[in-house]
């Protein structure tokens, strides 16, 4: 079975070295998140373009509840289509709780950011993760259990309680969460991911897979990683 690195970012950097052709990204973004286009040019990547387009909820809300994810899913539809004429290879709308929290259905062929972290995780052979969100503690349960439906065992959970604000996390915040986690369910994880699109993650990702021993997975790494496999074919 394979097994998923010790680096994802090394993971990704690999994925983008074997590429055999570009591909053509349409990326479906809420509103108001400034971190996925902060995140995405610092990995570097030369044979993955992302295009973006931005759903705006109709309650024009931006903290995570029921109207703001059912609102991101109804304006996919228009967002798709003000890119219909990019030869686009997949699109992903970037945020991780709009696909475990219901709503309406997405166009054919979407694949949220939840799904990328389920893909990444499965591919990599890891069925069994930590989970730290910024998201209240009702959501952060509820991605718990739709990891476990998916087969992927959630052996510690820990969250900021946040419904908004999400940008404004700090690293500091993020490693005293960290240390929040009971080490035997550590050791006891394949990965540890950091769930969410709207947090920033990035630079902390190879601080944390040195000091907690496994690998780190973030929302927006999950993206590009679902982005690039499918270029080359490839497997972790």
């Amino acid at each position: 079975m394979p097994q998923l690195p010790d680096s994802m970012l090394g993971l990704l950097a690999r994925y983008d070295r074997e590429a055999e052709r570009t591909a053509r990204v349409g990326m479906l973004l809420p509103w108001a998140n400034q971190v996925v286009e902060t995140e995405l040019p610092l990995l570097g990547l030369r044979h993955t373009v992302f295009h973006h387009a931005r759903l705006v909820p109709a309650s024009r809300t931006t903290a995570v509840d029921d109207s703001f994810w059912h609102g991101l899913r109804e304006a996919a539809a228009g967002a798709m289509d003000s890119m219909r004429h990019l030869p686009l290879d997949l699109t992903l709308l970037a945020c991780t709780s709009a696909g475990f929290s219901g709503g309406p259905p997405l166009p054919p062929g979407v694949v949220t950011a939840f799904d990328a972290l389920i893909e990444t995780l499965r591919a990599g052979g890891a069925s069994r993760v930590v989970l730290a969100t910024p998201y209240p503690q009702e959501v952060t349960d509820a991605e718990a259990a739709s990891l476990e439906e998916a087969g992927i065992q959630v052996t510690d959970q820990v969250c900021l309680g946040m419904t908004d604000g999400y940008p404004d996390v700090t690293s500091e915040n993020i490693h005293a969460m960290f240390h929040r986690l009971s080490p035997c369910s550590v050791r006891a994880a394949d990965a540890a991911v950091l769930s969410c699109t709207g947090w920033h993650t990035l630079r902390l990702l190879p601080e944390l897979e040195r000091e907690f021993g496994i690998p780190v997975l973030s929302s927006n790494v999950a993206m590009a990683l679902h982005a690039a496999r499918p270029v080359i074919g490839a497997t972790p």
